[in-house]
């Protein structure tokens, strides 16, 4: 029956796509005035944003980890997605707004206006986002 399922699909592989559901809804940040955006949204809630280079491998396995973090617990986190190579300008505001040494890749937790976490490299993959909900 292999070929078959391989051919026609099979029920393992519908359910195999649903366990790799991602609960994450990536919001773009593109311009130096959505940071004061995100200030006024994180007096309510945290909020997330992540640092990415596009063309490093470390970036590509560790986006990859952050993402296989979002159960459906955290659907509801606000988490801003920062391409480096086209915007170094926003990720130098980053730096200078929040008071963080610049990494990549790299996530940042917004609370009340201040970044309250970050962690680069592989440590992202151990954040603990329950802390922030």
């Amino acid at each position: 029956m292999g070929i078959f399922n391989s051919i026609f699909g099979s029920k393992e592989n519908e359910t195999s796509k649903e366990e790799e559901k991602t609960f994450l809804n990536w919001l773009p940040l593109t311009s130096i005035a959505q940071l004061e955006e995100i200030k006024a949204q994180s007096k309510t809630a945290s909020i997330l944003i992540f640092k990415d280079s596009t063309r490093c491998g470390i970036s590509r396995i560790v986006i990859k980890q952050f993402e296989a973090l979002f159960t459906k617990e955290f659907q509801g986190m606000k988490v801003y997605y920062l391409d480096l190579l086209n915007h170094r300008d926003i990720s130098a505001e980053i730096a200078n707004t929040f008071e963080v040494i610049h990494q990549s890749p790299q996530l940042l937790v917004i609370k009340n206006g201040t970044s309250v976490h970050d962690a680069s490299h592989h440590d992202i993959a151990n954040v603990n986002l329950s802390r922030f909900i």
